[in-house]
């Protein structure tokens, strides 16, 4: 038994993304974080970037958000008000270390990697709309750290090749997400099975990005072998630029409580019965003497009965001893034993 329980499948890591929820201060930032380790998460991710990571400001309609839930928003704008800032990275992560949180990071531009180095990230993330920067991925990708992509809006072939530029440039601990780049996202429009088709393809590890209210996308998803699930987190529904999608410290609890039951419950490839299964199979049905024989009595159908509860002969060995003589006198009602004929 303890041999098969080694092999039961483990609940993915559950990774609480703080993005922008910490409205501009560092000391709700540190709290976030605490709060988050606290309610079950496993890692704690962060965004590392400027407004000049991203883009420029400029007044052209093309960079204007007309939709959606930043609408009225500049692309310039929005930034710079969801940003955890450069000058928070390094006692963000001294603060982590110091409570023993796994703290790690998404850089947006070669800048933030080199902050971010000084800082001690551990892991790289790229983010679903940086995964058409190679430059980015191959500079995290240098620094020989594990690093996590989401795939969200990429083609295949894109895919193919982002995978090939971290590897060719140093990166052998990959986990790829599958992600559906809208905020909040549909769950009817996700393609959970990507998860498994990465891992076969790419041979990494796998896992689900979620924006999608709820947990049952995370739960299918560790069904499908997800290693690792991330989730925007934030105090509330209303605390924060993205708490609109993001999960509640009590979501986050019952997440996790939920992924590792389902973990728990998908067991071995194959059959396998618990301490408690066994013991159990004493209530099946087995054969029972329900006719008194005396020794020479041949043994008839009509001197037996399958019946509850599961201590005599079993039923697949009936055939082997009808027709054969007691050994013994047999007082029914008895349970039969293939070693009291012959």
């Amino acid at each position: 038994m303890s041999e098969q329980r080694e092999q039961v499948v483990q609940p993915p890591k559950i990774v609480a993304e703080l993005s922008g929820n910490h409205q501009g201060k560092l000391e709700e930032a540190i709290a976030l974080m605490d709060l988050a380790h606290e309610c079950g998460a496993d890692m704690i991710k962060i965004q590392t970037y400027t407004e000049d990571s991203l883009t420029i400001p400029s007044d052209r309609p093309e960079f204007q958000l007309t939709k959606g839930l930043w609408k009225g928003y500049s692309y310039y704008d929005l930034y710079k008000e969801a940003k955890t800032p450069r000058e928070w990275m390094e006692p963000l992560f001294a603060h982590a270390r110091e409570k023993g949180i796994f703290l790690f990071s998404s850089p947006f531009c070669l800048d933030d990697v080199d902050v971010l180095e000084k800082a001690g990230c551990p892991v790289y993330k790229i983010a679903s709309f940086e995964v058409n920067y190679p430059q980015l991925v191959a500079y995290c990708a240098q620094t020989r750290k594990p690093m996590v992509i989401s795939t969200g809006l990429a083609t295949l072939e894109e895919i193919d090749k982002i995978v090939q530029v971290a590897k060719d440039n140093g990166c052998s601990d990959l986990t790829l997400l599958h992600c559906e780049s809208h905020y909040p996202a549909d769950p009817t429009t996700f393609n959970l099975n990507a998860i498994p088709f990465y891992k076969e393809r790419y041979k990494c590890k796998a896992g689900l990005s979620n924006h999608a209210i709820g947990d049952i996308l995370d739960i299918a998803a560790t069904a499908l072998g997800a290693d690792m699930i991330e989730k925007h987190f934030a105090r509330d529904r209303n605390s924060g630029i993205d708490a609109a999608f993001s999960m509640t410290p009590d979501e986050l609890k019952q997440l996790k409580e939920d992924t590792v039951t389902t973990a728990l419950s998908l067991g071995i490839k194959g059959i396998r019965l618990s301490e408690d299964d066994i013991k159990s199979r004493d209530e099946r049905r087995s054969v029972y003497l329900v006719r008194d024989l005396k020794a020479g009595d041949t043994l008839s159908e009509s001197d037996v009965r399958i019946i509850r509860p599961g201590i005599g002969l079993n039923p697949f060995d009936l055939d082997k001893v009808l027709g054969k003589r007691a050994k013994v006198d047999l007082k029914a009602p008895l349970p039969l034993k293939a070693e009291d004929f012959a």
